[in-house]
């Protein structure tokens, strides 16, 4: 989850826009999806004209907009919400889905990220192979 928000979200947001999406952003794990639906529409609201402005390029001359990875931000999250609420869903309690990805991030994908780089000499094809066995034997523990 969180490398869906940082894909879209810098760091350190110099517009409002982005500084007030991050603070809703950091909430995601405390929240209800209700509330947290209520919140995006709300900034959407404040937000709206904002992110409709539009920009003629120098190049070619056509409109396009000015905040792109804003608007990209606010869609994926619009279009996401019910999954990023699935670990509270009363359906999969069964799973004990986490709340984050703290645990695969430190425990697993940090052991197979040192694998690959002590073999960086090898090809992709031979990469993704090594990480394919990788994840199946750890899914046959």
């Amino acid at each position: 989850m969180k490398q869906i928000i940082k894909r879209y979200i810098t760091m350190n947001p110099k517009l409002d826009a982005g500084k007030d999406l991050k603070i809703i952003m950091r909430s995601l794990t405390k929240t209800t999806e209700k509330n947290f639906s209520k919140r995006i529409e709300d900034w959407h609201k404040k937000y709206k004209d904002f992110l409709n402005e539009k920009t003629k390029s120098s190049t070619t001359g056509k409109l396009h907009y000015t905040h792109p990875k804003l608007r990209s931000a606010y869609n994926s999250l619009k279009k996401h919400i019910p999954y990023l609420f699935t670990y509270k869903n009363p359906k999969y309690k069964h799973l004990n889905i986490h709340n984050t990805t703290n645990s695969i991030e430190g425990g697993v994908f940090s052991h197979m990220k040192n694998m690959v780089s002590i073999h960086r000499g090898i090809s992709k094809a031979k990469k993704l192979s090594l990480i394919d066995s990788y994840l199946i034997k750890l899914g046959n523990k």
